[in-house]
């Protein structure tokens, strides 16, 4: 591959897994996450007593998960059933530059909705004032625009650059840093702007979380009543279960320096971040909260009477 018009495909070289059973399970998986998430959505969508900002929230993180889940997983599938583990070269920086989006938006998400459970529990009487309509809408379109934006520098330089060597991508998805390995310049300058792109993105949002739970469990203890309190941190618990989750995948991105080991953390994290945590959202959202099973119960009811 010595420029970028005699470098039609990439072959991405994912686990040697022919077993018909863990295609049939990641199928499965696939199509449980899509319907647990559009279920979700449509339920937030048809309940009016759903309408404010923690659904409205919960509807965007299950529209991601479903996006996020769907960039990776059908090309998986489709490498499981026929073999055919190519991509073209646009094809892969698509999925590559979608990937990011998606992972930056998640980690704006969640950070937005720590900041929702914060004013929530830290300012009751003026959560509805405060968490309106409209900064629910100014948050959202902002979460889309900086994931668009974090992940925009990396992506204009990338099909500049000039690649040789072998079109084998040790990944089962087109990730940023086994496409880096075959560039045949100084990658430094988009190593440097990946470093400081996820760094901002991970570890800002984390400590922002964090700062808020801080205050959210600070909060809580002052509560005089222990039923009251716990009433109030269950609330968090889905969105720290899946923070828990999510941010571990990024935790493993950053134990893929470890030398000697048979555990591929790289690829690790991918299976938690689309795989993993789209699974997940809708059995945390719907086996703790009451007005999630009570509105599903209902549409539910109205669509098997018509």
């Amino acid at each position: 591959m010595e420029n970028r018009s005699n470098m039609p495909t990439f072959i991405l070289l994912a686990y040697d897994l022919s077993s018909i059973i863990f295609f049939l399970l990641l199928l499965l998986t696939y199509c449980v996450t899509l319907t647990g998430n559009i279920l979700i959505i449509c339920v937030i969508w048809r309940s009016h007593h759903l309408h404010n900002p923690m659904y409205f929230f919960l509807a965007n993180l299950s529209f991601l998960e479903i996006w996020i889940t769907t960039t990776i997983t059908p090309k998986f599938l489709a490498i499981l059933s026929n073999g055919n583990r190519a991509i073209s070269f646009w094809g892969c920086l698509v999925q590559c530059y979608i990937y990011f989006i998606l992972a930056s938006v998640e980690f704006i998400s969640l950070t937005i909705m720590s900041f929702d459970r914060y004013v929530a529990i830290c300012y009751p009487l003026r959560y509805g004032t405060i968490v309106n309509s409209l900064l629910c809408l100014y948050l959202i379109i902002g979460s889309w625009i900086g994931g668009m934006i974090s992940t925009l520098p990396p992506s204009v330089i990338l099909p500049f650059m000039t690649f040789c060597g072998p079109n084998r991508l040790e990944h089962f998805f087109c990730d940023i840093d086994p496409i880096l390995r075959l560039i045949c310049e100084d990658t430094s300058l988009l190593n440097l702007l990946n470093l400081l792109i996820s760094s901002f993105t991970v570890l800002g949002s984390l400590l922002f979380i964090s700062v808020s739970y801080i205050f959210i469990i600070i909060a809580i203890i002052k509560i005089p009543s222990s039923g009251d309190r716990w009433k109030s941190f269950s609330t968090c618990v889905s969105h720290l279960l899946l923070v828990s989750i999510f941010y571990s995948g990024s935790v493993f991105m950053c134990l893929r320096i470890i030398k000697n080991t048979s555990v591929d953390f790289n690829k690790l994290a991918v299976v938690l971040n689309t795989i993993v945590t789209p699974l997940m959202n809708p059995f945390v959202y719907t086996l703790r909260n009451k007005q999630v099973k009570v509105a599903m119960k209902e549409l539910l009811f109205k669509t098997v009477q018509k």
